[in-house]
């Protein structure tokens, strides 16, 4: 039997290819083509359009990061929103921070949703029943455009910016984000590979000046995103990137997280970034 293989659709002239042992689902869903497969070595994979969204493997890093960076730099969050997510990775994160009151979840796809339960459980660990969440199967763009609710936190856990993730990346959605948060509220969002994506992080730089008073991005090497770091944005309504490593490491402790990248030490190193990312 010859082997199968999924090459990775995100560039025009270069690709990574993981080895399929085996196809566990695949379809076209009412937005996008989802398929989930078994590989050796990054265990279940799930992507979407064609392009590699997360794995069992090494998703800890970029669901950690993106998470507990904003929520512990804060200190004093009460209600989260999380941007798409469906796969429940930033849910189970969020989830861990037992201060929160509410959180609120907007994904489009309600099959990614489904089927994330289904074929990658180690994502959410039960975290879709957690009697906080409020999930809606919606438009996150429509949701926001017309949401009077106020945030503490938003997680923009967005696919790159084509398809239906594309006016996730807008100025109108980014400027809507910043009329729902609170007086010291965060944005983040992923931002790709700045190696190959640079153009992502500098039109959501330039996009963010206007609207924060802060704005910064910070980094983690997750290795199914290959090409070098990948960068988070980071728009604060307030100045938050000033802590000390005690602070942090007494806010970390207090929350009682167990994680397997993110630490106070990693927080602060993260928005440290390399020459070749900062000159764009």
């Amino acid at each position: 039997m010859s082997s199968m293989f999924f090459k990775e659709s995100l560039h025009a002239n270069y690709c990574q290819t993981f080895e399929i042992e085996k196809v566990l689902y695949e379809s076209k869903t009412e937005h996008q083509h989802l398929i989930i497969f078994q590989n050796q070595y990054f265990g279940r994979v799930m992507a979407l359009d064609g392009i590699i969204q997360t794995t069992e493997k090494d998703e800890f890093i970029y669901h950690e990061m993106l998470t507990h960076t904003p929520i512990l730099s804060h200190g004093e969050v009460q209600k989260v929103l999380i941007v798409g997510g469906g796969d429940g990775g930033i849910l189970r994160e969020v989830a861990k921070h037992t201060t929160l009151t509410e959180i609120t979840m907007v994904e489009i796809d309600q099959d990614v949703v489904l089927l994330s339960k289904e074929f990658l459980p180690n994502h959410s660990q039960g975290a879709f029943e957690d009697q906080r969440l409020n999930l809606l199967i919606d438009d996150a763009y429509r949701f926001i455009s017309n949401c009077q609710d106020k945030f503490d936190v938003i997680i923009a856990d967005t696919t790159d910016p084509m398809g239906p993730g594309e006016i996730l990346f807008s100025e109108s959605f980014y400027a809507h984000c910043h009329r729902c948060l609170n007086d010291r509220g965060i944005l983040v969002t992923q931002n790709g590979v700045c190696f190959f994506q640079k153009d992502e992080m500098v039109q959501t730089a330039n996009r963010f000046k206007p609207l924060f008073k802060e704005v910064a991005f910070y980094s983690a090497a997750v290795p199914t995103y290959v090409g070098g770091v990948m960068v988070f944005g980071w728009g604060a309504q307030a100045t938050m990137l000033n802590l000390t490593l005690q602070t942090l490491n007494q806010r970390y402790k207090h929350a009682n997280l167990e994680t397997k990248y993110y630490n106070p030490s990693i927080h602060l190193a993260s928005f440290a970034l390399p020459n070749y990312v900062l000159d764009v």
